[in-house]
């Protein structure tokens, strides 16, 4: 039966049937799942696929997941389809990031689902796992210079046959991990969660017929590809970059930079990756399926944010990718921490390309945004409980950062990150009855959001120590410390960098009740230990404490344009310090925190001023802004190609207009007290020269050429 002859009530039934399915594997998978990792953090995605691994829907959890799924399904039919086959009960498990995968702890089960006596579709299911195996718990293999060293490598391995798990093969990859109670529960989680989608999927089969249900299914991917096209058919044409880092590999504090550059045409999107760093010899790359996982949750929010998302959403796009490169790279690189290092550069750099793309058209200009928490910390603990049995945790905290300002509203604060629609952490109290260790705080650090016309949101920070055990080993990795990976947008500036400390013990002195915010650590009578982005393992003793704070959300537009009051509620309720009031937003306040509206007149003329070396000739947004085609919020090309600002002043022909905008390097402070820069970066701001608005900031290499970011055909 045709799409075409179906009644409307009928075809939307099958397709909501579609996503209740998906929902209802989800269900199943955390009601099975005895791993926080699953059910608190949602740290899973779960879907059902077309007979060829073409995504029709997938769970609103992890999206870089989703965006990975149909290459391990396709993987999996061109290595298993004639040995050892592919029967109907059967169910493949694969980790290898080579063949689908993100990094090996995040391990896929995929099922064939057969109708009519062929294969028709599957189902399959995603869980990030506590411990793989490999040289370190959780197989965070820090030390790793090839993927053989990093943990078990599955490249599809038929664990279920015929509707029983294969014993051998059961006791072998329980033999692999150091948790095999939480990882084979996770394991008969994902079976689970698998059996119910193909029973349900089968059902709705024998519903409404074979041919129509798979009708549907491949009409949903090509109606989200229709609905993309057209929304790429209103935007403008035109070029947009974006650049980001990752510092310390893993092996030692080398910068690797990740390069992009988006161009629209017509009713298309190529992304390009060419000019990004050659592949690391630690943990820090991703493969092509990261790469493009990377690039699908971006596109998702930006252009998508409305449709349906299936991979019917990708046929408008191209990717090109050196390979051997940070950004795809090639067998045997190690890729243990690919999702919280390069697949999370690739998100920002393209998010950050896709927001300048949709500023350019009213209709999607609300999507575009500054950088959501550019970077990701992660924590394993591991131990012995009293009784002597292995004590591990994951501690997913790190999703509360600061979520990106958009046009209209600032970011939301511990927002969740951008690759998790529907973020949860576990409660405080979740890891401490698990046993082990005790939070000495978990809250909002001030001064954290990126400033801005509309600020980013404000980030997470906290800290714990040993409880019940006279010590832990604990494994801390991440980037950003040296990098504001939270991009702000159109003169919004970056979110806070990463922090990483460690208290050291004093004998006879107890943390709790001593430290309550990371304000306190300063007064902390014992040595007090500033670490790197990787500071990798180390042991955690009765009375240590470790502190970790995460990165905020980017800014939106210049920060001297945001209202004198919202900034004084932003001190007000702690999100941001009087000095930064003062030096970056110009809002002077009196001792009752109320708008000395004269004071701060003059302390935002004084900014304007120092940034031009003089008082500005023009008044902001003197000018018609609505004269010619929108480049930036601020900034528009006339008919003659010259790029104005809105308070009239002339930037000059074509793209370049930084070359004739007042350019200046400044310290990484004067963007915020949290920031940080690696030896080799630099902090550029561009201002109007006739007005001295902050049209952009950017982190640079030094010495690099300024970098075009918008620009129009």
């Amino acid at each position: 039966m045709s799409t075409t002859a179906l009644d409307p009530i009928t075809f939307e039934v099958i397709r909501n049937k579609l996503s209740a399915i998906t929902e209802e594997q989800a269900t199943t998978l955390k009601n099975v799942s005895g791993s926080p990792v699953v059910t608190e953090a949602t740290d899973f995605n779960v879907g059902i696929y077309l007979g060829d691994g073409s995504v029709v829907t997938m769970g609103p959890q992890v999206l870089f997941h989703s965006g990975s799924m149909a290459s391990v399904v396709r993987n999996i039919i061109a290595d298993c389809e004639e040995n050892p086959g592919i029967a109907e009960g059967d169910m493949f498990v694969l980790n290898d990031p080579y063949k689908g995968a993100l990094h090996q702890m995040d391990v896929t089960f995929v099922a064939p689902v057969f109708a009519e006596g062929r294969r028709v579709a599957w189902v399959g299911a995603c869980a990030h796992q506590i411990d793989v195996g490999g040289m370190n718990f959780g197989s965070w293999s820090l030390a790793a210079r090839g993927i053989q060293e990093e943990a078990m490598l599955l490249p599809g391995i038929k664990l279920v046959e015929g509707g029983e798990i294969r014993a051998d093969l059961w006791s072998m990859l329980m033999g692999m991990t150091r948790m095999p109670t939480t990882v084979g529960l996770d394991f008969k989680a994902m079976i689970a969660a698998n059996n119910v989608a193909a029973g349900r999927l089968t059902e709705l089969f024998e519903r409404y017929g074979l041919d129509t249900v798979l009708e549907v299914m491949a009409h949903e991917l090509d109606h989200s590809e229709r609905e993309l096209r057209q929304v790429l058919s209103t935007l403008p044409d035109g070029v947009f970059r974006a650049v980001d880092w990752i510092e310390h590999d893993g092996h030692e504090n080398r910068l690797y930079e990740f390069r992009l550059t988006v161009t629209k045409t017509g009713d298309a999107l190529d992304f390009d990756f060419t000019g990004t760093s050659e592949q690391a010899p630690g943990f820090i790359n991703c493969t092509y399926s990261g790469l493009v996982a990377g690039v699908f949750t971006a596109l998702l929010p930006t252009l998508a944010p409305n449709l349906r998302w299936n991979e019917g959403l990708l046929r408008p796009v191209s990717i090109t990718a050196p390979q051997g490169t940070v950004a795809n790279a090639t067998w045997p690189a190690p890729v243990s921490s690919a999702t919280v290092s390069a697949v999370w550069v690739v998100t920002n750099v393209a998010f950050g390309a896709l927001s300048r793309l949709v500023t350019t058209a009213p209709e999607v200009a609300r999507h575009g945004a500054g950088v959501t928490k550019g970077s990701m910390s992660v924590m394993v603990l591991s131990g012995l409980y009293p009784d002597g049995d292995p004590y591990g945790n994951f501690l997913l905290d790190s999703t509360a950062g600061g979520g990106g300002a958009y046009r209209d509203h600032d970011g939301l604060t511990a927002s969740g990150d951008f690759c998790v629609p529907r973020p949860a952490i576990a409660n405080v109290e979740s890891h401490e009855a698990d046993g082990q260790i005790l939070f000495l705080y978990r809250g909002i650090v001030p001064d954290s959001s990126g400033p801005g016309r509309q600020r980013g949101g404000s980030t997470v920070g906290l800290a714990l120590t040993p409880h019940g055990t006279d010590q832990l080993q604990a494994m801390l990795i991440g980037h950003g410390v040296e990098v504001p990976n939270s991009a702000g947008i159109f003169g919004g500036m970056e979110g806070s960098c990463n922090r990483n400390e460690l208290l050291h013990r004093v004998d006879g002195v107890s943390p709790v009740g001593r430290v309550h915010s990371a304000a306190d650590h300063a007064t902390w009578t014992g040595e007090r230990e500033t670490m790197n982005a990787k500071p990798g393992f180390f042991t955690l003793r009765r009375g240590d404490v470790v502190s970790y704070s995460f990165q905020g959300g980017g800014g939106y537009g210049d920060p001297i344009d945001r209202e004198p009051a919202q900034v004084a509620q932003d001190v007000a309720t702690r999100q941001v310090g009087r000095e930064t009031a003062a030096d970056i937003y110009g809002v002077v306040l009196d001792d009752a925190l109320a708008v000395d509206d004269a004071a701060t007149d003059a302390r935002r003329a004084a900014i304007r001023a120092e940034r031009l070396g003089s008082a500005p000739a023009l008044a902001t947004g003197s000018a018609d802004s609505e004269d010619g085609r929108c480049l930036t919020p601020d900034l528009r090309v006339a008919a003659d190609g010259h790029v104005r600002c809105t308070c009239g002043h002339d930037l000059g022909a074509g793209a370049d207009w930084k070359r004739s905008a007042h350019r200046r390097t400044v310290p990484a402070r004067a963007h915020g007290p949290l920031l940080r820069l690696h030896e080799e970066l630099e902090l550029r701001e561009y201002v109007c020269p006739g007005c001295a608005r902050l049209l952009e900031s950017n982190v640079a290499r030094v010495g690099a050429a300024d970098l075009i970011t918008s620009e129009l055909r």
